[in-house]
């Protein structure tokens, strides 16, 4: 009897020591996520910060084409506000696709702003406008980096929450899958070409 009591005890012991490794691991695991997304939220306000100072060097030189002058400025409004969402929520499926539709918005207004920039030897060849856009390139390839981290990170937690014996705690526990960050149609290959 109480040798019977002595092993039900161990495995119960047992349970519980596994069960405690496994919600520590995905606890690790998904502040990770966490923390690379982070890292891109600091890299996507920096380009935020840029644009509207690009587009107020550009535009004494654009009065014609206030249009696109103002398309940027929107989108760079919905892709700030967008990224608000997601650093709240790092991982949620519609955080994330929320914010790369509005990224693929704000990548197609500055391209047509640069396309448009080209035309206008002058503001081409403003210091100014080449400072700001070869500090948006910079920025752009730091989110590049980031984004990679953040889906490496998303990837190794979605494992570990996909793996037997974590499966079956996972869910009860509340450990949701992390959406990756990825632009709608792989746009960022695309990327705003920037010319000096």
């Amino acid at each position: 009897m109480a040798t019977e009591f002595l092993v039900v005890l161990g495995l119960v012991v047992g349970a519980a020591v596994l069960a405690a490794g496994i919600y520590n691991r995905l606890v690790d695991l998904r502040n990770r996520y966490k923390n690379a997304f982070a890292q891109i939220d600091v890299q996507l306000k920096r380009r935020y910060d840029l644009i509207p100072n690009l587009v107020e060097t550009a535009q004494g030189y654009l009065r014609h084409e206030r249009g696109t002058l103002d398309a940027v400025i929107s989108a760079r409004n919905q892709a700030a506000a967008a990224a608000g969402n997601a650093a709240s929520n790092p991982g949620k499926q519609d955080a994330m696709r929320s914010l790369a539709g509005a990224e693929s918005g704000l990548h197609s207004a500055l391209g047509r702003l640069f396309a448009l920039a080209e035309a206008y030897p002058d503001l081409k060849a403003n210091q100014t406008m080449s400072a700001l856009q070869e500090q948006l390139a910079s920025t752009e390839n730091k989110i590049a980096f980031a984004r990679q981290a953040f889906n490496d990170s998303a990837a190794l937690y979605n494992t570990a929450r996909e793996t037997f014996p974590n499966l079956l705690l996972a869910g009860p526990l509340g450990f949701s899958a992390a959406e990756f960050l990825t632009l709608p149609e792989e746009k960022e290959r695309d990327r705003p070409e920037v010319k000096f």
